[in-house]
Protein backbone atom coordinates (compact mmCIF):
# COMPACT_ATOMS: atom_id res chain seq x y z
CA UNK A 1 0.00 0.00 0.00
CA UNK A 2 2.83 2.37 0.89
CA UNK A 3 4.60 1.71 -2.39
CA UNK A 4 1.42 2.44 -4.37
CA UNK A 5 0.89 5.72 -2.50
CA UNK A 6 4.49 6.76 -3.06
CA UNK A 7 4.21 5.97 -6.78
CA UNK A 8 0.93 7.89 -7.18
CA UNK A 9 2.27 11.02 -5.40
CA UNK A 10 4.40 12.35 -8.31
CA UNK A 11 1.61 11.50 -10.82
CA UNK A 12 -0.93 13.46 -8.78
CA UNK A 13 1.50 16.38 -8.45
CA UNK A 14 2.03 16.41 -12.24
CA UNK A 15 -1.73 16.42 -12.88
CA UNK A 16 -2.23 19.25 -10.37
CA UNK A 17 -4.17 17.14 -7.86
CA UNK A 18 -3.42 16.89 -4.12
CA UNK A 19 -1.41 13.78 -3.20
CA UNK A 20 -3.28 11.00 -1.42
CA UNK A 21 -2.24 10.08 2.12
CA UNK A 22 -2.19 6.68 3.71
CA UNK A 23 -4.32 7.65 6.73
CA UNK A 24 -6.97 10.26 7.26
CA UNK A 25 -5.27 11.70 10.39
CA UNK A 26 -1.81 12.38 8.94
CA UNK A 27 -2.93 15.24 6.69
CA UNK A 28 -1.26 18.61 7.32
CA UNK A 29 -3.38 20.87 9.51
CA UNK A 30 -3.44 24.67 9.14
CA UNK A 31 -2.62 25.16 12.85
CA UNK A 32 0.41 22.83 12.92
CA UNK A 33 2.92 25.47 11.84
CA UNK A 34 1.20 28.47 13.42
CA UNK A 35 3.74 30.18 15.78
CA UNK A 36 0.97 31.98 17.69
CA UNK A 37 -0.50 28.74 19.03
CA UNK A 38 0.96 27.10 22.19
CA UNK A 39 0.26 23.39 21.74
CA UNK A 40 1.17 22.56 25.38
CA UNK A 41 -1.20 25.05 26.95
CA UNK A 42 -4.29 23.57 28.61
CA UNK A 43 -7.20 25.90 27.95
CA UNK A 44 -10.19 26.09 30.26
CA UNK A 45 -13.42 24.74 28.87
CA UNK A 46 -15.85 27.35 27.61
CA UNK A 47 -19.57 26.33 27.82
CA UNK A 48 -20.19 28.16 24.52
CA UNK A 49 -18.23 25.40 22.77
CA UNK A 50 -21.03 22.92 23.53
CA UNK A 51 -24.29 24.81 23.94
CA UNK A 52 -26.43 21.81 23.03
CA UNK A 53 -25.14 19.74 25.97
CA UNK A 54 -24.82 15.93 26.14
CA UNK A 55 -27.14 13.82 23.99
CA UNK A 56 -26.67 10.57 25.97
CA UNK A 57 -26.39 9.89 29.70
CA UNK A 58 -23.01 8.53 30.80
CA UNK A 59 -22.57 7.15 34.30
CA UNK A 60 -19.82 5.50 36.34
CA UNK A 61 -20.07 3.77 39.70
CA UNK A 62 -17.54 2.32 42.14
CA UNK A 63 -17.67 0.41 45.42
CA UNK A 64 -15.91 1.77 48.44
CA UNK A 65 -14.16 -1.28 49.98
CA UNK A 66 -15.79 -2.90 52.98
CA UNK A 67 -12.49 -4.49 54.05
CA UNK A 68 -10.57 -1.21 54.13
CA UNK A 69 -9.01 -0.93 57.60
CA UNK A 70 -8.36 2.82 57.70
CA UNK A 71 -10.57 5.88 57.84
CA UNK A 72 -9.78 9.06 55.88
CA UNK A 73 -8.86 10.78 59.15
CA UNK A 74 -5.08 11.24 59.61
CA UNK A 75 -3.76 7.89 60.78
CA UNK A 76 -0.29 6.53 59.93
CA UNK A 77 -0.66 4.05 57.01
CA UNK A 78 2.06 1.88 58.53
CA UNK A 79 -0.39 0.99 61.31
CA UNK A 80 -2.60 -0.80 58.79
CA UNK A 81 -2.54 -4.55 59.46
CA UNK A 82 -3.14 -7.33 57.02
CA UNK A 83 -5.50 -9.45 59.09
CA UNK A 84 -8.15 -7.93 61.36
CA UNK A 85 -10.89 -9.57 63.41
CA UNK A 86 -14.42 -9.34 62.07
CA UNK A 87 -15.53 -6.92 64.80
CA UNK A 88 -12.69 -4.50 63.94
CA UNK A 89 -13.54 -4.64 60.22
CA UNK A 90 -17.19 -3.85 60.94
CA UNK A 91 -16.20 -0.91 63.15
CA UNK A 92 -13.87 0.51 60.47
CA UNK A 93 -16.54 0.12 57.80
CA UNK A 94 -18.90 2.17 59.94
CA UNK A 95 -16.22 4.88 60.25
CA UNK A 96 -15.72 4.97 56.43
CA UNK A 97 -19.47 5.12 55.79
CA UNK A 98 -19.92 7.83 58.37
CA UNK A 99 -17.10 9.92 56.86
CA UNK A 100 -18.47 9.58 53.31
CA UNK A 101 -21.95 10.47 54.55
CA UNK A 102 -20.62 13.62 56.23
CA UNK A 103 -18.42 14.66 53.26
CA UNK A 104 -20.98 13.87 50.54
CA UNK A 105 -22.62 17.35 50.51
CA UNK A 106 -19.21 18.90 49.70
CA UNK A 107 -18.71 16.43 46.81
CA UNK A 108 -22.27 16.98 45.56
CA UNK A 109 -21.82 20.78 45.56
CA UNK A 110 -18.51 20.55 43.67
CA UNK A 111 -20.01 18.32 40.95
CA UNK A 112 -23.16 20.44 40.67
CA UNK A 113 -21.10 23.34 39.31
CA UNK A 114 -20.20 21.19 36.28
CA UNK A 115 -23.71 19.77 35.86
CA UNK A 116 -22.87 16.24 37.08
CA UNK A 117 -25.25 14.28 39.31
CA UNK A 118 -23.93 11.98 42.06
CA UNK A 119 -25.48 9.40 44.38
CA UNK A 120 -24.22 7.63 47.52
CA UNK A 121 -25.72 4.21 48.30
CA UNK A 122 -24.78 3.15 51.84
CA UNK A 123 -26.71 -0.14 51.61
CA UNK A 124 -24.75 -1.47 48.61
CA UNK A 125 -21.64 0.54 49.49
CA UNK A 126 -21.39 2.28 46.11
CA UNK A 127 -20.92 5.76 44.65
CA UNK A 128 -22.37 6.76 41.26
CA UNK A 129 -21.79 9.80 39.01
CA UNK A 130 -23.73 10.56 35.81
CA UNK A 131 -24.17 13.36 33.26
CA UNK A 132 -27.30 15.53 33.04
CA UNK A 133 -28.81 17.95 30.51
CA UNK A 134 -26.86 20.77 32.15
CA UNK A 135 -23.49 19.04 31.50
CA UNK A 136 -21.50 20.95 28.88
CA UNK A 137 -17.96 19.60 29.25
CA UNK A 138 -17.82 16.04 27.85
CA UNK A 139 -14.57 15.20 29.71
CA UNK A 140 -15.88 16.18 33.17
CA UNK A 141 -17.49 12.75 33.62
CA UNK A 142 -14.01 11.13 33.40
CA UNK A 143 -12.81 13.54 36.09
CA UNK A 144 -15.87 12.67 38.24
CA UNK A 145 -15.05 8.98 37.86
CA UNK A 146 -11.50 9.64 39.12
CA UNK A 147 -12.99 11.62 42.01
CA UNK A 148 -15.11 8.72 43.33
CA UNK A 149 -12.16 6.33 42.85
CA UNK A 150 -10.00 8.55 45.05
CA UNK A 151 -12.77 8.80 47.66
CA UNK A 152 -13.08 5.00 47.74
CA UNK A 153 -9.34 4.83 48.46
CA UNK A 154 -9.78 7.02 51.56
CA UNK A 155 -8.43 10.25 50.06
CA UNK A 156 -9.99 13.14 52.03
CA UNK A 157 -12.83 14.88 50.19
CA UNK A 158 -11.24 18.42 50.09
CA UNK A 159 -8.12 16.91 48.48
CA UNK A 160 -10.02 14.62 46.08
CA UNK A 161 -12.17 17.50 44.73
CA UNK A 162 -9.00 19.12 43.30
CA UNK A 163 -8.99 16.43 40.59
CA UNK A 164 -11.83 18.31 38.82
CA UNK A 165 -9.28 20.94 37.69
CA UNK A 166 -8.04 20.42 34.12
CA UNK A 167 -4.35 20.61 35.06
CA UNK A 168 -4.65 18.09 37.89
CA UNK A 169 -4.25 14.35 37.20
CA UNK A 170 -4.20 11.23 39.33
CA UNK A 171 -2.56 7.82 39.25
CA UNK A 172 -3.59 4.77 41.26
CA UNK A 173 -0.61 2.40 41.46
CA UNK A 174 -1.44 -1.21 42.31
CA UNK A 175 1.56 -2.24 44.38
CA UNK A 176 0.02 -5.39 45.89
CA UNK A 177 0.28 -7.41 42.67
CA UNK A 178 3.99 -6.61 42.10
CA UNK A 179 5.28 -8.97 44.79
CA UNK A 180 3.73 -12.15 46.16
CA UNK A 181 5.50 -12.54 49.50
CA UNK A 182 3.45 -10.59 52.06
CA UNK A 183 6.27 -10.12 54.59
CA UNK A 184 8.59 -8.74 51.91
CA UNK A 185 5.81 -6.52 50.56
CA UNK A 186 5.09 -5.01 54.01
CA UNK A 187 8.82 -4.39 54.53
CA UNK A 188 9.22 -2.57 51.19
CA UNK A 189 6.02 -0.59 51.71
CA UNK A 190 7.42 0.56 55.06
CA UNK A 191 10.64 1.53 53.27
CA UNK A 192 8.58 3.75 50.96
CA UNK A 193 6.85 5.42 53.91
CA UNK A 194 10.00 5.90 55.98
CA UNK A 195 10.26 6.57 59.73
CA UNK A 196 7.32 8.76 60.79
CA UNK A 197 6.37 9.13 57.08
CA UNK A 198 9.49 11.25 56.48
CA UNK A 199 10.43 9.60 53.14
CA UNK A 200 6.89 9.95 51.77
CA UNK A 201 6.76 13.61 52.83
CA UNK A 202 10.10 14.32 51.08
CA UNK A 203 8.81 12.74 47.84
CA UNK A 204 5.62 14.83 48.08
CA UNK A 205 7.59 18.08 48.48
CA UNK A 206 10.03 17.34 45.61
CA UNK A 207 7.40 16.14 43.12
CA UNK A 208 4.61 18.52 44.15
CA UNK A 209 2.11 15.65 44.38
CA UNK A 210 -0.19 14.32 47.07
CA UNK A 211 0.51 10.63 47.87
CA UNK A 212 -1.53 8.22 49.99
CA UNK A 213 -0.20 4.69 50.48
CA UNK A 214 -2.78 2.33 51.87
CA UNK A 215 -3.22 -1.41 51.65
CA UNK A 216 -2.42 -2.73 48.18
CA UNK A 217 -2.60 0.63 46.38
CA UNK A 218 -0.83 3.98 46.29
CA UNK A 219 -2.93 6.97 45.15
CA UNK A 220 -1.12 10.04 43.81
CA UNK A 221 -2.48 13.42 42.69
CA UNK A 222 -0.61 16.21 40.91
CA UNK A 223 0.67 17.48 37.59
CA UNK A 224 1.68 14.96 34.93
CA UNK A 225 5.43 15.60 35.32
CA UNK A 226 5.38 14.99 39.09
CA UNK A 227 3.09 11.96 38.68
CA UNK A 228 5.58 10.36 36.32
CA UNK A 229 8.33 10.72 38.95
CA UNK A 230 6.08 9.37 41.73
CA UNK A 231 5.14 6.25 39.72
CA UNK A 232 8.80 5.57 39.02
CA UNK A 233 9.83 5.97 42.68
CA UNK A 234 7.01 3.75 43.98
CA UNK A 235 7.55 0.95 41.45
CA UNK A 236 11.35 0.96 41.90
CA UNK A 237 10.91 0.69 45.66
CA UNK A 238 8.43 -2.21 45.58
CA UNK A 239 10.44 -4.04 42.88
CA UNK A 240 13.64 -3.50 44.92
CA UNK A 241 15.35 -1.74 42.00
CA UNK A 242 16.39 1.44 43.84
CA UNK A 243 15.88 2.80 47.36
CA UNK A 244 13.61 5.90 47.60
CA UNK A 245 16.44 7.83 49.30
CA UNK A 246 18.52 7.62 46.09
CA UNK A 247 15.58 8.97 44.07
CA UNK A 248 15.27 11.84 46.57
CA UNK A 249 18.97 12.69 46.08
CA UNK A 250 18.52 12.72 42.29
CA UNK A 251 15.43 14.96 42.53
CA UNK A 252 17.28 17.41 44.78
CA UNK A 253 20.19 17.64 42.30
CA UNK A 254 17.77 18.10 39.37
CA UNK A 255 16.00 20.90 41.21
CA UNK A 256 19.29 22.76 41.69
CA UNK A 257 20.35 22.17 38.07
CA UNK A 258 17.02 23.50 36.76
CA UNK A 259 17.80 26.89 38.33
CA UNK A 260 20.79 27.32 35.99
CA UNK A 261 19.55 28.46 32.52
CA UNK A 262 22.94 27.61 30.92
CA UNK A 263 22.26 23.89 31.53
CA UNK A 264 18.77 23.93 29.99
CA UNK A 265 19.88 22.27 26.72
CA UNK A 266 22.63 20.04 28.16
CA UNK A 267 22.59 16.48 29.45
CA UNK A 268 22.56 16.19 33.26
CA UNK A 269 23.90 12.64 33.39
CA UNK A 270 27.39 13.76 34.43
CA UNK A 271 25.96 15.64 37.44
CA UNK A 272 23.67 12.85 38.68
CA UNK A 273 25.11 10.22 41.06
CA UNK A 274 25.40 6.67 39.79
CA UNK A 275 24.39 4.08 42.36
CA UNK A 276 25.63 0.60 41.62
CA UNK A 277 23.67 -2.28 43.01
CA UNK A 278 25.90 -4.48 45.14
CA UNK A 279 25.37 -8.20 44.80
CA UNK A 280 25.37 -9.56 48.34
CA UNK A 281 26.53 -13.15 48.47
CA UNK A 282 23.72 -15.31 49.68
CA UNK A 283 24.22 -18.46 51.65
CA UNK A 284 23.99 -21.53 49.51
CA UNK A 285 21.16 -23.83 50.54
CA UNK A 286 22.31 -26.97 52.28
CA UNK A 287 21.90 -29.86 49.88
CA UNK A 288 22.16 -33.41 51.05
CA UNK A 289 24.66 -35.54 49.25
CA UNK A 290 23.01 -38.11 47.07
CA UNK A 291 23.82 -41.61 48.24
CA UNK A 292 24.78 -44.21 45.73
CA UNK A 293 21.80 -46.26 44.72
CA UNK A 294 21.95 -49.92 45.65
CA UNK A 295 19.20 -52.39 44.83
CA UNK A 296 19.84 -54.31 48.07
CA UNK A 297 18.17 -53.21 51.32
CA UNK A 298 20.36 -52.15 54.27
CA UNK A 299 21.29 -54.84 56.80
CA UNK A 300 18.85 -55.38 59.64
CA UNK A 301 19.86 -53.62 62.85
CA UNK A 302 20.24 -55.78 65.97
CA UNK A 303 17.34 -55.65 68.41
CA UNK A 304 17.55 -54.83 72.12
CA UNK A 305 17.54 -58.49 73.08
CA UNK A 306 20.38 -59.25 70.64
CA UNK A 307 22.47 -56.46 72.17
CA UNK A 308 21.81 -57.80 75.68
CA UNK A 309 22.82 -61.29 74.59
CA UNK A 310 25.99 -59.98 72.99
CA UNK A 311 27.05 -58.00 76.07
CA UNK A 312 25.99 -60.79 78.48
CA UNK A 313 23.56 -58.53 80.28
CA UNK A 314 20.75 -60.95 79.60
CA UNK A 315 22.26 -63.55 81.95
CA UNK A 316 22.87 -61.09 84.81
CA UNK A 317 20.67 -61.00 87.88
CA UNK A 318 18.34 -58.11 88.65
CA UNK A 319 20.62 -56.94 91.45
CA UNK A 320 23.64 -56.74 89.15
CA UNK A 321 21.60 -55.01 86.45
CA UNK A 322 20.43 -52.32 88.86
CA UNK A 323 24.00 -51.89 90.15
CA UNK A 324 25.28 -51.48 86.59
CA UNK A 325 22.57 -48.91 85.78
CA UNK A 326 23.40 -47.03 88.97
CA UNK A 327 27.10 -46.99 88.05
CA UNK A 328 26.34 -45.64 84.57
CA UNK A 329 24.11 -42.96 86.08
CA UNK A 330 26.89 -41.86 88.44
CA UNK A 331 29.39 -41.67 85.57
CA UNK A 332 27.02 -39.49 83.55
CA UNK A 333 26.47 -37.22 86.56
CA UNK A 334 30.22 -36.86 87.15
CA UNK A 335 30.82 -36.02 83.47
CA UNK A 336 28.02 -33.45 83.54
CA UNK A 337 29.38 -31.92 86.77
CA UNK A 338 32.86 -31.59 85.27
CA UNK A 339 31.46 -29.95 82.16
CA UNK A 340 29.42 -27.45 84.20
CA UNK A 341 32.47 -26.67 86.35
CA UNK A 342 34.54 -26.03 83.22
CA UNK A 343 31.88 -23.67 81.90
CA UNK A 344 31.71 -21.75 85.20
CA UNK A 345 35.51 -21.37 85.35
CA UNK A 346 35.65 -20.21 81.72
CA UNK A 347 33.63 -17.12 82.68
CA UNK A 348 36.46 -15.97 85.02
CA UNK A 349 39.30 -16.39 82.47
CA UNK A 350 40.41 -13.19 80.76
CA UNK A 351 40.16 -13.48 76.96
CA UNK A 352 43.72 -12.12 76.42
CA UNK A 353 45.24 -14.26 79.18
CA UNK A 354 47.73 -16.91 78.06
CA UNK A 355 46.89 -20.10 79.91
CA UNK A 356 49.70 -22.15 78.35
CA UNK A 357 52.86 -22.97 80.38
CA UNK A 358 56.14 -21.18 79.52
CA UNK A 359 57.50 -24.38 78.00
CA UNK A 360 54.39 -24.85 75.80
CA UNK A 361 54.36 -21.20 74.70
CA UNK A 362 58.09 -21.32 73.87
CA UNK A 363 57.57 -24.59 72.08
CA UNK A 364 54.72 -23.15 70.00
CA UNK A 365 56.70 -20.02 69.09
CA UNK A 366 60.08 -21.61 68.23
CA UNK A 367 60.24 -23.61 65.06
CA UNK A 368 62.91 -25.98 63.78
CA UNK A 369 65.04 -23.30 62.09
CA UNK A 370 65.24 -21.19 65.26
CA UNK A 371 66.32 -24.23 67.34
CA UNK A 372 69.21 -24.94 64.95
CA UNK A 373 70.38 -21.30 65.09
CA UNK A 374 70.21 -21.29 68.88
CA UNK A 375 72.27 -24.52 69.08
CA UNK A 376 74.97 -23.04 66.84
CA UNK A 377 75.17 -19.83 68.86
CA UNK A 378 75.38 -21.77 72.14
CA UNK A 379 78.25 -23.96 70.83
CA UNK A 380 80.10 -20.86 69.67
CA UNK A 381 79.69 -19.16 73.03
CA UNK A 382 80.89 -22.30 74.90
CA UNK A 383 83.99 -22.49 72.69
CA UNK A 384 84.83 -18.82 73.32
CA UNK A 385 84.32 -19.33 77.05
CA UNK A 386 86.74 -22.28 77.15
CA UNK A 387 89.41 -20.25 75.31
CA UNK A 388 89.02 -17.36 77.74
CA UNK A 389 89.34 -19.72 80.71
CA UNK A 390 92.59 -21.27 79.35
CA UNK A 391 94.11 -17.83 78.76
CA UNK A 392 93.16 -16.69 82.24
CA UNK A 393 94.77 -19.86 83.79
CA UNK A 394 98.04 -19.26 81.89
CA UNK A 395 98.17 -15.64 82.98
CA UNK A 396 97.42 -16.59 86.56
CA UNK A 397 100.22 -19.23 86.69
CA UNK A 398 102.80 -16.82 85.21
CA UNK A 399 101.76 -14.12 87.65
CA UNK A 400 102.04 -16.44 90.63
CA UNK A 401 105.49 -17.69 89.53
CA UNK A 402 106.85 -14.18 89.09
CA UNK A 403 105.54 -13.06 92.45
CA UNK A 404 107.10 -16.00 94.31
CA UNK A 405 110.65 -15.16 93.02
CA UNK A 406 110.56 -11.47 93.89
CA UNK A 407 108.87 -11.70 97.29
CA UNK A 408 111.31 -11.38 100.36
CA UNK A 409 111.23 -13.95 103.12
CA UNK A 410 109.48 -12.93 106.31
CA UNK A 411 111.45 -12.82 109.59
CA UNK A 412 109.74 -14.51 112.44
CA UNK A 413 109.52 -12.21 115.44
CA UNK A 414 110.57 -13.86 118.64
CA UNK A 415 108.31 -13.51 121.56
CA UNK A 416 109.49 -13.26 125.10
CA UNK A 417 108.23 -16.71 125.86
CA UNK A 418 109.92 -18.41 122.93
CA UNK A 419 113.46 -19.82 123.46
CA UNK A 420 116.18 -19.65 120.89
CA UNK A 421 117.21 -23.00 119.42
Amino acid sequence: MASEGDASAPVAAAEGRKPRHKGKHDKPKPWDDDPNIDHWKIEEFDPSWNEGGMLEVTSFSTLFPQYRGKSPHPTPPSALSWFLPRSAIDWFCLVVKKYLQEAWPIVKGALKEFGVACELNLVEGSMTVSTTRKTKDPYIIIKANELIKLLSRSVPAPQAIKILNDEMSCAIIKIGSIIRNKERFVKRRGRLLGPNLSTLKAIEILTGCYILVQGNTAAAMGYWKGLKQVVRVVEDCIKNVKHPVYHIKELLIKRELAKNPALAHESWDKFLPKFKKKNVKQKKPLTKEKKQYTPFPPPQQPSKIDLELESGECFMSDKKKSAKEWQEKLEKQSQKAEENKRKREAAFVHPNEDIATPYESAKSIINNGEIADMAKSLKKKAKELRKNEEQENVRLESYVASNEGSRPKKKHKLSKYSQPE
